[in-house]
Order: structure tokens, then C-alpha cells, then sequence
């Protein structure tokens, strides 16, 4: 029997919202002993560092949200691209692809790839600006700290919560489940930078309880299947601006974040590939100048 068939169609029926839900309220719960078993199992299971952590015993942390969204020393993470031509690393994880957008398509796996405008909502403004720009696509696992920081300065411009499925994103399922990126549920952010626009996208999975920005708090629109799209100023006082390695956002339970920046505004360090391990701050790639 070919288990990784089993483990994907087992995907396509499982009730993924309801199991969603059900781990948020758990996350969130102050439940004591239980919490504490859990989050020790959890550090166990995944090989934790915890020596990292700013708070580093289980019993600092009275949610398992706390934990899981728990802070770094923050020396730990230097921002080493910190020279104004350079793009940092937003966050721990592992790539898993990068490279250019092909007109309005984007590469998930062997023999899958998904559409831009799909990705960012059905916003043709916002997808004419990445056609055949660049794409990183990076996967953060359960051990990974999951604050998600600014690869370089930007202004928010806009912010657009897509409902969708909520499939794993680990690796077996990305190259398995066609379209992954464009069907789960995600949250965009699209910034100006000093070279023109670039989006983040937070994309969620099966028990991701939720998503966050730091300017907006968790991310709750109404229920529905609607899109939803928030405007924000270019300048004054109202503007949100965020200096490079700046938190913006986290995940309470992990999945993925991808990058997208127009044609000829980046070069991808040399060395990364699908599978090179990121840590935030770290060198993502340069100007293309």
C-alpha cells in the first residue's frame, strides 16, 4: 500500500475546518497540567530548541498559543542583511521554491504549477504589477519560530483575506494536491518599497487556528466565501510603515509564507535552492540593479 497516496486522499475528506477550529480553542485554552503535558510532548516530538527562546521553560507559558508563538533571543537572529541593497530572510523555515513567475504562472512542485491572479484573490491590479517578476516560496515546519519578520522597508498598501481549504502544506502534500497555494485559506499583504510594490502572502493549513498582523490584530473577517480588502494610506500619520526585519504578522500553528516582487527587482542569494534552510534576518538575495 502506498501510504503517502493514503495519507493525501485522506486530506480531500477530513473535515479540516472543524478540526481547525477545534485545535484554535484548545491553542488559546488556559488548561493547565494539560497545556503543559502538551506543550512538553510537543518540544519532544519536534526537537525543540527551547535554549533559544527569551522564555525558556514550558511552564512560562500558560497557552499553547504562547508557546508556539513565543518569542526569540533576539541576538539569536541578527539581521545580517542589513545593507539597503540587500532582502533579508522573513522567517525560519525551509525554501520550498523560488525563481521567476512565468506571465501569470507560479511553480508549487513537479508537474504542478498555480495561477498569480488566483493566489492574490482575483485582483488584476495587484497580479499585473508581479507578472513575470520573482517568487519565494518558504515552508515553515512545527519546530520553526514562527514570527513573521520584513524582508526589506515597505508601506502597507493594501490587505486582502482570501477564505479557502485548509490543507497541510508539508512537503507530500504540495506536490501531491494541484493548485495548493491558491486554494487554502491565506491572508495578503502588499507593500511599497523604495523599488515598487511587493506582497506577502501568509498562506493557511489544516489546524492553523489562525493568522495575525501586527497592525491589525488576528485576521477574523465575517464568515463567508467572500474576499476581503482593506486600503491603507501611502503617507501621514495613518501610514503603517515597517523597517526591514520588523515583525509583521505570525502563524498560531505553522504553514507557509510566499514572497512576490516585480520583474528586476531581485537576485536570489546563489546558494539557496527548494530545501535550503532560512533563518530570519539572514541574506534572502540583492537588488537587481
Amino acid at each position: 500500500m502506498n501510504w503517502n497516496r493514503v495519507k493525501v486522499q485522506l486530506q480531500h475528506v477530513m473535515p479540516k475546518h472543524a478540526i481547525s477550529r477545534a485545535m484554535g480553542k484548545f491553542a488559546a485554552a488556559e488548561a493547565g497540567w494539560f497545556t503543559q503535558v502538551f506543550i512538553r510532548w510537543f518540544i519532544r516530538q519536534y526537537k525543540i530548541d527551547m535554549s533559544e527562546a527569551i522564555l525558556e521553560q514550558p511552564s512560562d507559558y500558560k497557552t499553547f498559543n504562547e508557546f508556539f508563538t513565543r518569542y526569540l533571543k533576539p541576538e539569536l537572529r541578527p539581521l545580517l542583511a542589513n545593507e539597503p541593497h540587500l532582502f533579508a530572510h522573513p522567517v525560519d523555515g525551509a525554501i520550498s521554491q523560488l525563481g521567476d513567475i512565468d506571465d501569470d504562472r507560479i511553480f508549487q512542485a513537479k508537474g504542478h504549477d498555480y495561477s498569480l491572479l488566483e493566489l492574490l484573490g482575483g485582483d488584476t491590479e495587484a497580479a499585473e504589477q508581479f507578472h513575470d517578476g520573482e517568487f519565494a516560496t518558504i515552508y515553515l515546519a512545527p519546530k520553526d519560530y514562527h514570527r513573521i519578520h520584513m524582508p526589506c522597508d515597505g508601506v502597507l498598501r493594501k490587505m486582502i483575506y482570501v477564505p479557502g481549504d485548509l490543507y497541510s502544506v508539508n512537503p507530500l502534500t504540495v506536490a501531491h494536491v494541484p493548485n495548493l497555494f491558491a486554494r487554502n485559506e491565506r491572508v495578503i499583504a502588499i507593500f511599497d518599497g523604495e523599488f515598487g510594490p511587493f506582497a506577502m502572502i501568509l498562506v493557511g493549513a489544516t489546524i492553523v487556528a489562525s493568522i495575525g498582523t501586527v497592525w491589525s490584530g488576528t485576521v477574523t473577517p465575517p464568515k463567508g466565501t467572500d474576499v476581503h480588502t482593506w486600503h491603507y494610506p501611502a503617507s501621514g500619520d495613518q501610514a503603517i510603515r515597517l523597517k526591514k526585519g520588523e515583525e509583521m504578522g505570525h502563524f498560531k500553528l505553522g504553514s507557509t509564507v510566499i514572497l512576490l516582487f516585480p520583474d528586476d527587482v531581485i537576485d536570489f542569494d546563489d546558494d539557496l535552492e527548494p530545501g535550503s534552510v532560512t533563518r530570519m534576518g539572514e541574506i534572502l538575495g540583492e537588488r537587481d540593479d
